[in-house]
């Protein structure tokens, strides 16, 4: 934003600074992306070397907790040409739907998987909070954590296979890896706390202003209406998508919150899982 030739850094998380010139614009964008490839890589989002990133600040997370969409696109891409390749090889929907699920699990590692895995369990087998999460660090899969993963990936096969039998079936499938990404926006909304006093959940929890998650939710909610329409869809369709999956994820950050005290990085693998 200029005022009178003077420069200033608009923060989403709080603050305008003042900028001179257009070389510390250009020095502060860097810093952004510099800020939240470290981000990404302290969260275990990415597996590009970054080298030693240092410690994350809650600036830093928060940033990296509303680009998380943006930083989902090249999964978004993978997802998109497998389920284009398998359509294009006449493969069953059922086995475009389940190569497409293996690129994305593959590409992020699968840790939202674990992390959904791991919720269900300290939601199914903890009594107290304590016990609950004792469970989900342990990083051992009950069988509550087993059915909700085998749940989870069968509809998820099963709704890309649906998706790749439209037109721009593949973009389709793109915008909704992305969109999901949207929900770590509402996992980190302020007044909502961590589970722990370490971990991912303390370093991200509470660092996001509730306009710019509802900004993100928009926009979110606004590409999938467009790519609905390009598939021959109601705009609507895809728009109530997005609603209800932000609807889903608020319950789910409800239930969590009694239970568990407050957030963990479990809770926000599982909520891009659902």
């Amino acid at each position: 934003m200029a005022v009178a030739g003077t420069y200033f850094e608009y923060r989403p998380f709080g603050g305008v600074d003042e900028i001179d010139d257009r070389s510390d614009r250009r020095a502060v964008g860097e810093e952004v992306l510099a800020e939240f490839v470290a981000a990404a890589k302290k969260a275990g989002a990415t597996v590009v070397p970054t080298g030693d990133i240092g410690p994350v600040d809650r600036r830093t997370a928060g940033w990296a907790m509303t680009l998380a969409p943006v930083a989902a696109l090249p999964v978004a891409l993978g997802a998109a040409a497998v389920t284009w390749a398998g359509t294009w090889l006449d493969l069953p929907p059922l086995a475009v739907g389940l190569c497409a699920v293996a690129t994305t699990s593959l590409a992020t590692r699968a840790m939202h998987l674990d992390g959904l895995a791991d919720t269900v369990d300290g939601l199914g087998g903890g009594w107290t909070r304590e016990r609950a999460l004792e469970i989900m660090h342990s990083g051992d899969i009950g069988p509550m954590g087993v059915v909700a993963l085998v749940l989870a990936l069968g509809l998820q096969a099963a709704l890309i296979g649906s998706l790749a039998l439209l037109p721009w079936g593949a973009l389709l499938v793109a915008v909704a890896v992305m969109a999901g990404r949207a929900s770590t926006v509402l996992t980190c909304l302020r007044g909502i706390p961590s589970a722990r006093p370490t971990g991912m959940g303390a370093t991200v929890a509470g660092t996001v202003a509730w306009p710019v998650a509802a900004a993100v939710q928009l926009v979110s909610v606004a590409l999938l209406a467009g790519v609905a329409t390009m598939a021959c869809l109601p705009w609507w369709q895809g728009a109530l998508a997005g609603v209800f999956a932000a609807l889903g994820v608020l319950w789910l950050l409800r239930v969590c919150c009694r239970r568990f005290g407050g957030v963990s990085g479990d809770v926000m693998g599982a909520s891009i899982e659902l």
